[in-house]
């Protein structure tokens, strides 16, 4: 065997090896931005069903109660009138965490007014400042960042009559 074929299989192997690295390192990084990306949908479907889950709470409360549940329990199942109500179908767990440990936002009776995840992981999705704890403003978003209050009243829908026609001036 000539000397200068001597080890050009193994180098081959050498850099087919390291170019199926490279592939797998980029399919791989792809990978997770894509489960990044599901997991801040996830948040924010999440983060959406607890903020309607506390308006309903607090816009079918009786007169004379507080408006804010004391523990996310109580929106599954709402027993302050005589017919039990459901503003929430279960304790949603957080998707970065994988396990309930929301942090709750409190009024000053120690009611929950908010919450929002205990993530520290950088956003992908940019939301505006409105939608963001005010520690926030000042720096990089985190999903941890997001906060999910109740949604505003809504006001009535308008009335489904025709509106009255106008009267002849004279």
């Amino acid at each position: 065997m000539p000397s200068g074929e001597r080890g050009f299989s193994y180098l081959l192997l050498l850099f087919v090896l390291a170019a199926m690295g490279a592939g797998l390192a980029a399919v791989g990084q792809h990978w997770t931005v894509a489960q990044q990306r599901e997991q801040e949908t996830e948040l924010l479907f999440r983060g959406q069903a607890f903020s309607r889950a506390l308006a309903a709470y607090r816009d079918s409360t009786p007169a004379g109660q507080s408006a804010a549940p004391a523990a996310l329990e109580e929106l599954l199942e709402d027993t302050r009138q005589a017919l039990p109500q459901h503003h929430l179908r279960r304790l949603y767990t957080d998707p970065f965490t994988g396990q309930a440990d929301w942090v709750l936002q409190r009024d000053a009776a120690g009611r929950i007014v908010a919450l929002h995840s205990r993530s520290t992981r950088a956003a992908l999705r940019r939301l505006p400042p409105a939608a963001l704890r005010e520690q926030a403003q000042d720096r990089p978003q985190t999903v941890g960042d997001w906060l999910f209050l109740p949604a505003s009243p809504h006001t009535p829908p308008p009335s489904s009559q025709p509106p009255p026609p106008p009267r002849a001036s004279r």
